[in-house]
């Protein structure tokens, strides 16, 4: 920990409000002592010794909404974007129940959240006291660790608290996911006429208070990925190599040099920061259309992926279907991350331990000729794409964006997985596709567009759907206080307009009615009521004109307005042209 890092003031403070105050700062002050610097935190009376405690404490990054599920969210996106656990804070009953979904997609996509819900205590719950329900183990078995603390008191000692935190912590640091440490407060909540002092208390602690290191760090070791004994026949074949979900830019470079050292061709999601590297085949998706692009592809004899949970369904089908002699995934998280039953090695590392440990023998001529009959999606896609429409804008977007991306689930994602043009690129890119909802986008785009390096003037840009929009309306309210540019472009197809893809009975009002829920909302007026600039164009040159003046300053929100058939007759369309090429 370097020094502009530790606490401004190295000795814990013995005066504080009640004894809740004194485990709250206990819990806090342990947090960031083991690297916690950012906080999101709801209102509410229950939590207030928690607020109090992260209110004084000067170290920590303070992030707040009024909204739980988009608190959870929010959290979510900062410590996907600074690759550190954060802290949520929240008060008791339906307050903890909002963060589910947030805790499902921390959980499976291994983001580390810490969540300290305050709650009654045990004297209180199930005898018909306000705004209480039974909070234990209300996120099941999602949270990689969860402890429900007693109410405070002097009979335990105040190094229980401290050891609590580094278990958890621990716990987090060898399965990434969510802690859920539950805070029993009783009354009183709020600082009476005068603080109490607490040092015979604290005293055990001895030089723990006037340090700045934790209680009792567990000592975990490096991970590693041991040479695998089949390496030197695998690299020998025929194989392809799938970038999936990595967050990581400097572990998706080990990724693309291994491919390019072993000729084989790259396939990689737009998840997997080098999407828009020159050496990926980019429009591979809508290449899948192609019978001959396919029959080459069809000649890998085995398959090495890097990161899981790929955007592209036709790819995915690919994977299932052909007959690999051989199937390694490399992916850090703890979890199956196969759900066609494939694999044959499931290696738990790093895309760069993988690549230190496997050597590549010379530098192969590549087996294949992909990147030729790619050629011909390529010119269909280019055509396709020259009108106003939502695949007209994508591609146009992807060769325009500047900064971090955040990308939508549904439609959006999928176009952008489709779409682009090798080049530049964004400087990261980041989705919520472990439960793959269209909940809490915004916030999650807010909030990782808050975890850029501080005094980094790099904007981020938002795609996402009308409907995840309408979801996640309260978080708009986040955005104003952005303090970086933040560009919302907002695909507005009048509802779920990807059930026109999908095999939906289409006989009387079923599709419309049941499924893609047309609204006939647009944008204009949210926008003004939160503040956001606000653009509409009706052309690619004015989206471009728009979205580049967006770059600049402040949070504009761009609503793309097009018909809701629109989308699925050109993919369909687009399709066919390159079955035909």
């Amino acid at each position: 920990m370097s020094a502009s890092e530790v606490f401004a003031s190295t000795v814990f403070p013995t005066q504080h409000a009640t004894f809740n105050h004194v485990w709250s700062s206990l819990l806090l002050e342990e947090l960031y002592r083991l690297g916690v610097r950012d906080i999101a935190l709801a209102p509410g009376s229950r939590s207030a010794p928690l607020t109090m405690a992260a209110a004084a404490h000067t170290g920590f990054r303070r992030h707040l909404h009024f909204d739980e599920r988009g608190l959870g969210f929010m959290a979510l996106g900062l410590a996907k974007g600074s690759n550190r656990p954060v802290a949520v804070i929240m008060t008791s009953g339906t307050a903890v129940a909002n963060l589910w979904p947030a805790v499902a997609e921390a959980q499976l996509t291994g983001v580390p959240l810490i969540i300290l819900s305050a709650d009654r205590p045990h004297e209180l719950i199930d005898n018909g006291a306000n705004q209480a329900i039974d909070q234990q183990g209300i996120f099941g078995h999602y949270p990689v660790f969860q402890q429900s603390l007693p109410s405070p008191t002097p009979t335990i000692p105040a190094a229980f608290v401290l050891s609590s935190v580094d278990q958890a912590l621990a716990q987090q640091a060898r399965t990434p996911g969510v802690v859920h440490i539950n805070c029993m407060y009783p009354e009183p909540l709020y600082p009476g006429d005068q603080y109490q002092d607490f040092a015979a208390y604290l005293a055990p602690l001895g030089d723990w208070l006037t340090s700045d290191r934790p209680w009792s760090p567990w000592q975990l070791g490096e991970q590693s990925c041991p040479p695998q004994a089949g390496w030197s026949e695998l690299q020998g074949k025929r194989g392809v190599i799938i970038a999936g979900r990595i967050t990581h830019p400097d572990q998706a470079q080990a990724v693309v040099e291994l491919a390019e050292r072993l000729g084989w061709p790259l396939l990689a999601d737009i998840q997997s920061q080098i999407r828009f590297d020159v050496r990926n085949l980019i429009h591979m998706d809508l290449a899948l259309n192609d019978p001959g692009f396919v029959a080459e592809l069809g000649r890998a004899e085995v398959l090495l992926q890097f990161g899981a949970r790929l955007v592209s369904k036709r790819l995915g089908q690919f994977i299932k279907s052909h007959p690999w002699q051989d199937y390694w995934l490399v992916d850090p998280q703890p979890a199956r991350l196969d759900p066609d039953y494939r694999l044959r090695n499931r290696l738990l590392c790093s895309a760069r331990a993988f690549v230190a440990t496997h050597p590549v023998a010379a530098t192969a001529t590549p087996w294949h000729r992909l990147d030729a009959l790619q050629q011909k999606a390529s010119r269909q896609i280019v055509a396709a794409c020259e009108r106003f429409s939502e695949l007209g804008v994508c591609h146009r977007l992807n060769r325009l964006i500047r900064g971090q991306l955040f990308v939508g689930n549904s439609m959006p994602a999928r176009l952008m997985d489709m779409l682009g043009t090798p080049g530049q690129g964004p400087s990261r890119v980041m989705t919520n596709r472990g439960a793959s909802g269209i909940d809490g986008l915004i916030a999650t785009a807010y909030g990782f567009a808050q975890s850029v390096e501080q005094g980094s003037a790099e904007p981020t840009t938002l795609l996402l759907g009308d409907l995840s929009a309408l979801h996640d309306l309260n978080s708009l309210a986040l955005l104003g206080k952005a303090s970086r540019p933040l560009v919302v472009i907002l695909l507005n197809n009048d509802g779920g307009s990807i059930f026109r893809m999908l095999p939906v009975p289409t006989e009387g009002e079923l599709l419309e009615s049941y499924y893609r829920l047309p609204h006939g909302l647009c944008f204009e007026h949210a926008a003004a009521m939160f503040g956001l600039a606000y653009r509409a164009p009706d052309s690619l040159a004015e989206f471009e004109q728009a979205y580049t003046e967006a770059l600049g300053d402040g949070v504009t929100l761009i609503e793309i307005r097009v018909p809701s058939e629109q989308v699925a007759d050109d993919l369909k369309a687009l399709g066919a042209a390159i079955r035909g090429a």
